[in-house]
């Protein structure tokens, strides 16, 4: 169906739900409010006969309203989940350009949105290997030694390894960060007992890196700068109390180390 058609109600109605499905994906592959709105956007005024489009999307839900012949339309979505997966927003960005320049049947992009939304991440083993290797470099960058590298690669593993299964729970980000923190830091103190590391601070510095969430910081700036405060903020306060619960998690085990709690 090319661009010259008119499009019936239940056509329209399929569109909003392409273009909401398109900004959910990328909303929970980690994506900056202000591209997911541009993309949306886009995907809806690529057909005639919408006369008006807007997009508000923030860190946990998109709201989409356009005008069909007079007629307002609205869609709501709510996101509970977000996860940081790039592949898929490269692979929805070629998506929504083709969709728009190449005049693709409604349909077709359905199906295609749902072949990408089914595009599997890493596996957890390639996660925790290679989220290892940079825990083991950054133990180096911080003056660890050697064997406090090793000692940081045995530790985030095991980590990042106990993360990937609590993570099937469902359980909020604080909660996965305490957990991960406190596990860096005994296991961390276990290397040392037995001789695999020198320095406890710089196998927990390295160990606990892969748990920082970098991305949600660079977004908070991104959509601050593009000026959308709200997800800014919101962003911001993720990495905020992410950064709080590793905090607190290393500190409760410094604590009790330092007291000679074990």
């Amino acid at each position: 169906m090319d661009n010259s058609e008119n499009y019936n109600r239940a056509e329209v109605k399929k569109l909003l739900v392409l273009a909401t499905l398109a900004g959910r994906i990328m909303l929970k592959s980690g994506a900056e409010t202000y591209r997911v709105e541009d993309t949306v956007i886009r995907i809806c005024k690529s057909r005639k006969n919408i006369q008006y489009v807007d997009a508000f999307v923030i860190p946990t839900g998109i709201f989409i309203s356009l005008d069909y012949n007079g007629e307002l339309m609205s869609y709501i979505k709510r996101i509970k989940t977000i996860s940081i997966n790039l592949n898929k927003i490269d692979l929805v960005n070629e998506f929504s350009r083709a969709f728009v320049s190449s005049g693709m049947p409604i349909d077709d992009g359905l199906e295609e949105l749902k072949r990408i939304n089914k595009v599997s991440s890493y596996s957890p083993l390639t996660k925790a290997a290679f989220g290892s290797m940079a825990a083991a470099f950054f133990c180096i960058l911080y003056n660890g030694t050697i064997f406090d590298s090793i000692a940081s690669f045995l530790v985030s593993f095991l980590v990042l390894s106990a993360l990937n299964v609590i993570s099937r729970f469902k359980l909020p980000f604080f909660i996965n960060n305490f957990v991960g923190a406190i596990l860096a830091s005994i296991l961390a103190y276990l290397s040392l007992k037995i001789g695999i590391g020198d320095n406890l601070d710089k196998i927990i510095i390295g160990s606990i890196i892969p748990l920082f969430t970098g991305v949600a910081f660079t977004n908070a700036i991104r959509d601050t700068m593009s000026g959308d405060f709200l997800s800014g903020l919101s962003r911001g306060m993720e990495a905020v109390f992410s950064t709080l619960a590793i905090a607190i998690g290393v500190g409760i085990m410094l604590n009790f180390y330092l007291k000679g709690g074990f």
